[in-house]
């Protein structure tokens, strides 16, 4: 479901990405295909330095529909982007695809909490992270980072998901 992100899938997903439906909420904008390899390449670079994480979210038959990545990592955190083609929308892709990412982080990774900043007027985005039961509204949890990302004309909620939530959430989950 989840892969190292590389320079041969970039083509797909730049199609996927440049949608509006998907653009205006996608972190890493790009306006053309060579700076959509060129914003590749460097999170690439950036996972390799250990500032970000990024993966390719696939779908059943392995083509590349969206991407997920964690960035700014510090102090064992980070902030949480994703996007998904708008043909995959509303068939679970994002969902399981923030599932398997957090089992990584949390298992692989050494991080603790995942924040995640969502403009308040993109309602898709919100009611899929509040579908998942280990995170939490963070507006009044962590007011300096909430109004931190609220210095702009943007106005973002702020969400988080902490490590031992997730981990208790997937045990009571795989209990039954």
């Amino acid at each position: 479901m989840l892969k190292q992100r590389d320079l041969q899938e970039c083509q797909s997903l730049y199609h996927l990405m440049i949608d509006p439906a998907v653009f205006p909420y996608v972190r890493n904008k790009s306006q053309s295909y060579e700076e959509y390899l060129f914003t590749t390449e460097r999170l690439i670079v950036e996972e390799e330095q250990g500032t970000s994480i990024s993966r390719t979210i696939l779908n059943e038959t392995g083509h590349p529909i969206g991407t997920i990545d964690l960035y700014d990592i510090g102090n064992k955190t980070g902030f949480l982007a994703t996007w998904v083609g708008i043909p995959y929308f509303g068939k679970g892709y994002n969902q399981r695809a923030k599932e398997t990412f957090f089992s990584e982080l949390f298992l692989k990774h050494n991080i603790e909490t995942v924040f995640l900043k969502i403009r308040e007027q993109n309602i898709r985005s919100k009611k899929a992270v509040q579908k998942l039961p280990y995170v939490k509204l963070a507006n009044d949890i962590n007011p300096p980072l909430y109004h931190l990302i609220n210095y702009t004309q943007q106005h973002y909620d702020l969400y988080q998901v902490d490590r031992l939530d997730f981990l208790d959430t997937r045990n009571v989950v795989q209990a039954y």
